[in-house]
């Protein structure tokens, strides 16, 4: 609110949606994200539901739901300002996808002690992990597809049993947890407000909670017992790249610390994941050099003008099909569905025409054979494929129209190399079909609404 009486003056007050307030000198500044404030401070105060703001170029007041005075701690944005630029990238989409193995490296750094996982965030023991007999991950849209990769990682290193959850019906069909649940939130900006009352819902049960989320004093960060940050940097697109394959870390970073801490699963193939994790930078560039992406516009052009098209996998490859199908849809607005691969047979095989283009993930070493049987029914309805392949895989070019090859890495944590080919091949057909990349129609960074 501004008054024509007061001009030096400005009124906010945060009801359902996220707000943070800039402080500067001799200004202070209102917005919806700390990303927006970059060009002009690093200081800034999370506002809370409710709360009450007013701001003069010399001061800012806050007060409560009683009009008494709140004292706000001040808190640093580390990123770059530059971040929040292209620097040189024709779309943040592209720049932010090109910076996945240096974000790879922040979500690692210090993290990784020998052979085992450290989090300075928080520290649990064998006896409170032992307490949970079941775990929930709860979240939306592309963190959604994070969290069935980590159902994955979870239930095959930690063996407990867990459910992913779509965060906007958690909440509504009354779920099993009390306090022997742990309910784990993903946020790229801790302000989804699906995701944000979940963990409500989920503290009410007497549930613990733990945050995956990439903004220091965000909502989710604020109020769950125990967080993980991904250390993407500010992402500026709407469609999700590093913050994707940022959660997808801190999700296998999560598995092997909550075994080692259990002793479960065997050292040396915790070791081997770890491994495996630390090699993702100097790996994933490989997916980023002038031949592969040369490779990967030729797919989009071929497959670009489609008005549909089918993603398939099996397993995690299932997970990345469906992440992989999102970024197409939203910037594209080509028509994209994911499936199971042995789920074809049961109706969608009808739809399988030489006009409906498909992308099989077939990465997965234990579901090969069975993706592989599936992928051939596809060709046999005339349909053109392309394959996510592992290298050195030399069976899958036999029977398919064309193949993008993923570097040698440990197989269980191939999901974080995998999306990249469909994070890269949706931003080419997008632009072949001459898209707004970075803010697709009828779309926001931030969900804040339920």
């Amino acid at each position: 609110m501004i008054c024509a009486d007061e001009p030096d003056k400005m009124i906010a007050c945060r009801k359902d949606s996220p707000m943070v307030l800039g402080v500067g000198e001799g200004e202070n500044f209102i917005a919806s994200d700390v990303s927006a404030l970059l060009a002009y401070t690093r200081s800034c105060m999370y506002i809370e539901e409710g709360e009450l703001c007013i701001l003069t170029q010399n001061g800012i007041t806050i007060k409560n739901h009683a009009l008494q005075q709140v004292e706000k701690e001040i808190q640093t944005i580390t990123w770059d300002a530059e971040a929040a630029e292209k620097g040189g990238f024709e779309h943040f989409m592209l720049k932010e996808i090109f910076e996945q193995p240096e974000a790879f490296k922040r979500t690692l750094s210090g993290r990784i002690h020998g052979n085992q996982v450290h989090f300075d965030e928080f520290s649990l023991t064998a006896e409170e992990i032992n307490q949970w007999q079941k775990i929930y991950i709860v979240a939306c849209g592309t963190a959604y597809h994070a969290g069935l990769v980590g159902k994955q990682v979870l239930e095959k290193l930690v063996r407990i049993p867990v459910e992913v959850e779509i965060a906007s019906e958690f909440r509504y069909r009354d779920p099993m947890m009390d306090e022997h649940t742990l309910v784990i939130v993903i946020s790229q900006s801790g302000e989804t407000a699906d995701t944000v009352a979940a963990l409500r819902e989920a503290k009410l049960h007497r549930c613990k909670v733990l945050a995956i989320t990439n903004v220091v004093g965000s909502a989710i960060a604020r109020e769950a017992d125990y967080v993980i940050y991904i250390w993407a940097g500010p992402e500026i697109s709407v469609a999700s790249t590093k913050a994707y394959t940022t959660m997808l870390i801190a999700e296998y970073l999560l598995g092997v610390y909550l075994a080692q801490q259990k002793e479960m699963a065997n050292f040396d193939e915790r070791a081997a994941i770890l491994k495996g994790l630390q090699q993702l930078p100097e790996v994933s560039a490989k997916l980023l050099t002038e031949p592969y992406l040369a490779e990967v516009q030729r797919a989009a052009e071929r497959y670009g003008m489609a008005e549909n098209i089918f993603f398939i996998g099996r397993g995690m490859d299932w997970a990345i099909a469906l992440e992989g199908s999102l970024k197409l849809k939203e910037i594209s607005y080509i028509h994209a569905e994911a499936y199971a691969a042995g789920e074809l047979k049961h109706g969608t095989l009808a739809l399988v025409t030489e006009k409906t283009p498909v992308i099989a993930i077939c990465v997965q070493k234990s579901t090969y054979d069975k993706t592989a049987s599936n992928v051939k029914e596809v060709k046999a309805r005339d349909a053109k494929v392309l394959a996510i392949i592992n290298e050195g895989d030399t069976q899958t070019a036999k029977f398919v129209d064309q193949t993008l090859e993923i570097p040698t890495i440990n197989n269980f944590i191939v999901p974080v190399l995998a999306v990249i080919p469909l994070q890269l091949i949706s931003y080419y057909i997008a632009k072949i079909r001459g898209c707004e990349i970075d803010q697709p129609r009828n779309l926001a960074k931030s969900v804040t609404v339920e």
